[in-house]
């Protein structure tokens, strides 16, 4: 009796396995990690331009006061607010803690909601909410 040939793992979403929430925050987790790495670079020319050349430095403020700019620091901000509390989800899982589908569901839905929360209130203060 021949089995059928399919993939041996689910990271083939879509023809064979259904996207479920653990799998999309697992590539979301993923693809925040990119976006900090990158946003570090831009912090990091940002910081020498700092320490360097004033017209560069006002160059950079210029850009990231922009519209682009501040989605992308957006961006940024809530990418390292998800990474960080996905993170701490994955230390629970680590320490043998939340394996149980509810538990799973309940923590990343968790995740999801404080990731909106904070990454809104940081930016509420950042923009002149608390003056």
């Amino acid at each position: 009796m021949a089995t059928p040939k399919r993939p041996l793992s689910p990271f083939m979403i879509g023809p064979y396995y259904r996207p479920q929430l653990t799998s999309m925050m697992s590539i979301a987790h993923r693809a925040t990690g990119v976006i900090l790495a990158l946003g570090s670079l831009v912090l990091a020319a940002w910081l020498v331009a700092a320490s360097e050349n004033a017209m560069i430095y006002d160059g950079f403020r210029g850009l990231l006061a922009s519209l682009p700019g501040k989605v992308a620091l957006f961006a940024f901000s809530a990418s390292l607010v998800y990474h960080f509390l996905n993170g701490i989800r994955h230390l629970f899982w680590d320490a043998g803690h939340g394996f149980s589908i509810p538990k799973a569901y309940a923590s990343g839905y968790a995740v999801l909601a404080l990731s909106v929360v904070i990454t809104a209130v940081l930016w509420w203060c950042g923009l002149g909410g608390m003056a």
